[in-house]
C-alpha cells in the first residue's frame, strides 16, 4: 500500500476492471483499484447456471431496495447490485447485447463527441473474442470470450420459429447487422465459465507491479481541494486511511454508488448537501437524477413436456449437473439458460425495436428466490426505452447508510401503454404452431386477464427490475449534466465517472457490454492515445451516422 498513486479507481465492476488493466499497461503509471466487496473466488460466480445464488444473497451483493413504487401497488423493488470483484458483471445474467446503433448516435446527436455508433464499434470489437469469428461487426481476439447460445433445449428453437411464424424477422446476430427480430443471444461465457470483467481484464493484470487491488475496502469520499480531486478516504476493516491521486480519481461504482460518493464528497445538489451538513464543492443539481431502468414483467406458461429446468436445483439433478460441470465445464451448468430472445417493434409507428424478450425454459419467481413448482417456461418482457425517470438521494451523511432509491417506475402514460402492449405481443408470439407441442396453460397473467385494465393490474403487481439502473451522473451539455463527453465531472478537476451512471439515455438492451466499451474508449482518452478509427457498417432498418458526417450537425428523428 502506497500513500499516493497516479490513478485511483473506485469500484471494480464492469468499467473499473477494464480501466485497471488498460491504465496499468502504462508501466510509468501507478494504479490503485478499490473494491468494497470481496474477491470473486466462489464457484457460484464462475458457474453460469448458478447465477441465482449471488442474486439472492448478500455475500456478493449490495441487495438494495427501492422506495415504495406508487404505480406498482406501492411495492418496494429488490435491486441487487454487485459488491465483489467484477461488480455486477460477476452476478448478472450474462446476456451480451450492445444496444441498438441508434442509442449511440443519439448520444452523439445530443453533442457527445466520440460516442456515435461508428466511433464506439471499434471498441466493442476490441472487447470480444467471439465464438463465431471476427467480421466487420465482431471482434475475434479480445479479452472477453463471447459464446453464441447453443444449448440443445428444443424450447429455444421452437420459440425463435414461433417468432418467425408470427411475422417477425429472425436475427442471425443481435450485435451485427440485424438488431431486430427473434434469435439466439450471445453470452459472455467461455469454456463453461462466466466472463466477468474481473476474470477477463483484472486477472491478466494482477501481477503487474504498478497495479494494486484492495478488496473489502469502503470508500467514504473523494478528497477535493480548491476544485481538484486529490485522493480518497476509505476504510478497510478497522483501519481508516487516506490515499492521494497524482493524476485522477475515477469513480466506477455504478448508477447507485457513484452519485452517492459524489454527494458525500460535496458534489451534487447544494440544498440536499446542506441538509446533511456536507460542504458543497460543486453545485451540480443533476447528481443522482435521471435514474432509468428497464422494468420487466413475465408471461408464464406450463410446459406439456419435461424439457424444462424444473427440479434442476434439487437433489439428485443438481448433483448430476454439478458433477458434469466441475469435471468437464459442460452440460446444463455451463450456460445461463437465457439463450433466446428478441428485439421487436410493439407500438404503432415505432422506427426501431422498442421491446425485448428474455426467454427462459423454467419458471422464475421473485428474482430466483422462490423455486419453480412445475415444468414451465416464461418470457421476460420489457420496454427498452422507458420514459420514467427517478433519482438516487442521500439518506444520511453517513457513508455506510444505503442511499434512497426512487426510480418512479411506470410513471408516464406511454410506459403504462408499452407494458400492456408487451403482454399482448408476447401472447401472440407464443401462440404459434411451433410452440404447440410444448404450450401448456397460461399461468400468469392467466387466461382470465384480458382487458387493458386487467393486464395493467397484473403488471403493477408483478413488474421487477431488469437490473439495468443507469443515468444518475449523465453526460451532456445541459444544466442537469454531471460529466462532459470526456466523462470529466463538471467543476472538479482530475475527477471522472465511468460507468452506467453517465449514460444520458439507457441503451436498448442489456448494459454490461456497453459499460465495458465505455471503459475501453475512455482508457485511450485518459492515456492520451489516438482513438480507434471509426468503422462504417450497414444496419438493417436503420442508417447510422457515417464517419464522413462526424462533427457535422445531424438531426436524429425522435424514435417512437
Amino acid at each position: 500500500m502506497q500513500a499516493e498513486y497516479d490513478f485511483i479507481i473506485v469500484g471494480a465492476g464492469s468499467a473499473g476492471c477494464v480501466l485497471a488493466n488498460r491504465l496499468s499497461e502504462d508501466e510509468t503509471a501507478s494504479v490503485l483499484l478499490v473494491e468494497a466487496g470481496p474477491r470473486d473466488r466462489s464457484w457460484q460466480l464462475s458457474m453460469p447456471a448458478a447465477l441465482a445464488y449471488p442474486l439472492r444473497s448478500n455475500r456478493f451483493n449490495w441487495g438494495y431496495t427501492t422506495e415504495p413504487q406508487e404505480h406498482l401497488n406501492n411495492r418496494r423493488l429488490y435491486w441487487p447490485r454487485g459488491r465483489v470483484l467484477g461488480g455486477s458483471s460477476s452476478i448478472n445474467g450474462m446476456v451480451w447485447v450492445r444496444g441498438h446503433p441508434w442509442d449511440f448516435d443519439n448520444w452523439y446527436a445530443q453533442g457527445m463527441d466520440g460516442w456515435a455508433y461508428c466511433q464506439v464499434l471499434p471498441y466493442f470489437k476490441r472487447l470480444e473474442k467471439w465464438s463465431e469469428g471476427a467480421d466487420a461487426y465482431r471482434g475475434g481476439d479480445g479479452l472477453v470470450g463471447v459464446l453464441r447460445g447453443n444449448y440443445p433445449n428444443p424450447l429455444f428453437d421452437a420459440y425463435v420459429e414461433a417468432g418467425r411464424q408470427a411475422g417477425y424477422p429472425v436475427s442471425a446476430d443481435f450485435n451485427g447487422r440485424q438488431f431486430e427480430g427473434f434469435g439466439r443471444f450471445d453470452m459472455n461465457i467461455w469454456q463453461g465459465r462466466r466472463q466477468s470483467s474481473s476474470q477477463t481484464y483484472l486477472e491478466p493484470a494482477r501481477k503487474r507491479p504498478n497495479l494494486t487491488v484492495m478488496t473489502e475496502t469502503f470508500v467514504s469520499r473523494v478528497m477535493i481541494e480548491k476544485g481538484k480531486a486529490t485522493g480518497i478516504q476509505c476504510v478497510q476493516g478497522r483501519n481508516e486511511m487516506t490515499v492521494s491521486a497524482a493524476r485522477e480519481v475515477i469513480l466506477c461504482g455504478g448508477a447507485i454508488n457513484s452519485p452517492q460518493v459524489l454527494m458525500l464528497s460535496g458534489v451534487g445538489p447544494a440544498a440536499a448537501l446542506h441538509k446533511h451538513s456536507i460542504r458543497v464543492e460543486a453545485d451540480l443539481p443533476g447528481v443522482g437524477g435521471n435514474l432509468q431502468d428497464h422494468l420487466n414483467t413475465s408471461v408464464k406458461y406450463g410446459c406439456t413436456q419435461p424439457v424444462t429446468l424444473y427440479g434442476a436445483d434439487r437433489f439428485p439433478k443438481n448433483i448430476l449437473i454439478g458433477l458434469q460441470y466441475f469435471l468437464s465445464r459442460t452440460g446444463a451448468g455451463a450456460t445461463m439458460h437465457t439463450e433466446a430472445g428478441c428485439f421487436i417493434k410493439a407500438m404503432p409507428g415505432a422506427d426501431i425495436p422498442d421491446i425485448q424478450h428474455h426467454f427462459i425454459p423454467i419458471l422464475v419467481y421473485d428474482n430466483g428466490r422462490k423455486p419453480a413448482d412445475q415444468h414451465g417456461f416464461q418470457c421476460h418482457v420489457c420496454p427498452v426505452r422507458p420514459e420514467s425517470r427517478g433519482a438516487v438521494a442521500l439518506a444520511s451523511g453517513d457513508p455506510t447508510v444505503a442511499p434512497v432509491i426512487q426510480p418512479n417506475c411506470m410513471s408516464t402514460d406511454r410506459d403504462l401503454a408499452m407494458m400492456i402492449e408487451c403482454i399482448k405481443v408476447t401472447r401472440e408470439g407464443l401462440h404459434q404452431p411451433a410452440m404447440e407441442p410444448f404450450l401448456g396453460p397460461e399461468l400468469f397473467p392467466g387466461p382470465g386477464v384480458k382487458s387493458d385494465a386487467e393486464i395493467l393490474d397484473y403488471v403493477r403487481q408483478s413488474a421487477v427490475t431488469c437490473y439495468h439502473p443507469s443515468g444518475t451522473c449523465k453526460m451532456g451539455n445541459d444544466d442537469m449534466a454531471v460529466v462532459d463527453d470526456q466523462l470529466k465531472v463538471r467543476g472538479i478537476d482530475n475527477l471522472r465517472v465511468i460507468d452506467a451512471s453517465v449514460m444520458p439515455e439507457l441503451v436498448s438492451g442489456n448494459t454490461n457490454a456497453a459499460i465495458m466499451m465505455m471503459a475501453e474508449l475512455s482508457a485511450d482518452r485518459i492515456l492520451g492515445q489516438m482513438p480507434e478509427a471509426p468503422i462504417d457498417v450497414a444496419i438493417d432498418g436503420y442508417e447510422p451516422i457515417r464517419a464522413a458526417g462526424l462533427r457535422e450537425t445531424k438531426e436524429l428523428e425522435t424514435v417512437s
